[in-house]
């Protein structure tokens, strides 16, 4: 596979993302669901409960650990992430402790076109941050 950066401005460069890229050569595509901070819980009413509610660093730390076993699932890793959305109720907090995904991706060594939007409310309220992953190989 072949990832060709476009980045008419460089300023996404500081968060880690290419504005667009051009991906060549893959011929598999995962696609994930959005992932949150959720482990299972026999005695919780859906069967699962809230990884450190209130925590927007371990949420984050959480989800991206979710995405971490997805991609090994499929035989994949980081550096075949092509897209992710962020979606969180705290547009402000997720910024401040964005260098928790900077840090993840930063390993791949691939910079992912990405979208943060803020929301009202995840699944659960005690929700801060889902997100989703597009990987390609």
């Amino acid at each position: 596979m072949e990832r060709t950066a476009i980045n008419p401005t460089a300023w996404g460069l500081g968060f880690s993302m290419n504005q667009g890229e051009v991906v060549e050569g893959a011929t598999r595509t995962l696609r994930c669901s959005g992932q949150v901070a959720l482990e299972e819980d026999p005695a919780a009413p859906l069967g699962v409960s809230v990884v450190a509610a209130g925590d927007m660093r371990a949420q984050i730390a959480s989800a991206l650990a979710s995405i971490d076993a997805l991609l090994a699932g499929a035989g994949m890793q980081r550096s075949h992430v092509v897209f992710l959305h962020f979606y969180t109720t705290d547009v402000d907090a997720f910024l401040e402790h964005y260098d928790v995904y900077a840090e993840w991706i930063g390993a791949a060594g691939v910079r992912p076109p990405q979208t943060l939007l803020g929301v009202a409310r995840l699944a659960l309220p005690e929700l801060l941050v889902e997100i989703e992953a597009t990987a390609a190989a």
